[in-house]
């Protein structure tokens, strides 16, 4: 993920100036836990620091067509990519990374076993 100074099409911003600068996360979608998030965010930077992570200059182009790695864009996708980390286990625990698991596992499953409009009529149009 790409970080940038005033850059909508980052996933983290730093915006303002002075007393004021602060930064976004761009990322979680409005169903976020908003508890969760910050938590993670947090932890995150507490590893970056501990471990003495580099961190990148920041980007100035569009992030949105550039050679970066990107954030899930499923549920599916993030839920393995959550279930194998050992950030968030160390973090969270695995009692708590399992809890999460286990609630995303069953929206998958329930996406997975409806039928949207679009399958429905593409499949009456060409049958």
């Amino acid at each position: 993920m790409l970080w940038g100074l005033d850059n909508r099409t980052c996933a983290f911003r730093v915006v303002g100036h002075g007393p004021s600068i602060r930064l976004e996360c761009r990322t979680p979608g409005g169903d976020v836990n908003q508890y969760l998030a910050i938590a993670a965010l947090v932890a995150a930077g507490l590893r970056g620091v501990e471990e003495s992570l580099p961190l990148a200059p920041a980007f100035t182009g569009n992030a949105y067509v550039a050679d970066a790695p990107r954030v899930p864009t499923t549920l599916k996708e993030a839920l393995e990519l959550f279930e194998q980390s050992a950030v968030a286990r160390d973090a969270f625990g695995d009692e708590v990374v399992e809890h999460y698991v286990h609630a995303a596992k069953i929206e998958v499953a329930s996406f997975d076993a409806a039928v949207t409009d679009w399958e429905r009529y593409r499949g009456f149009e060409r049958l």
